[in-house]
């Protein structure tokens, strides 16, 4: 599943095409955001970002892991890991879901197999 990867001069270049400010006013509005986010994480607190997800950091302890080839055990020293939960509008977007759904509206069960006659 390759895709185009996004880049930040492509950030810039779509600041610029929507707000009007110089190219090297969005780059380095572009680079500021990134590097606040990326700060804020980096002392442990959360970024929520509305309608997108939100950046934290957790800790995970030290475990044993195994050499898949050898079998043989290896310490895995504890480490902090960047984790991202996307936001229920951004996977209602990836989802092709559009607007949202009234709790009245959501179909309850799986869904009727396309061939088979629904039953009454």
């Amino acid at each position: 599943m390759a895709g185009h990867t996004v880049t930040r001069a492509e950030l810039a270049e779509a600041v610029f095409r929507e707000v009007g400010l110089s190219r090297n006013e969005c780059a380095k509005l572009v680079e500021s955001v990134l590097d606040l986010v990326a700060d804020s994480v980096a002392r442990g607190e959360t970024v929520k970002i509305s309608s997108f997800g939100s950046f934290s950091i957790r800790a995970k302890g030290q475990r044993i892991g195994r050499n898949p080839k050898t079998g043989h055990e290896v310490p895995i020293l504890p480490r902090r890991v960047l984790v991202f939960h996307a936001s229920h509008v951004l996977k209602d977007q990836i989802n092709g879901i559009t607007g949202t759904v009234e709790d009245d509206d959501v179909a309850t069960g799986p869904p009727a197999s396309a061939g088979a006659p629904e039953s009454t």
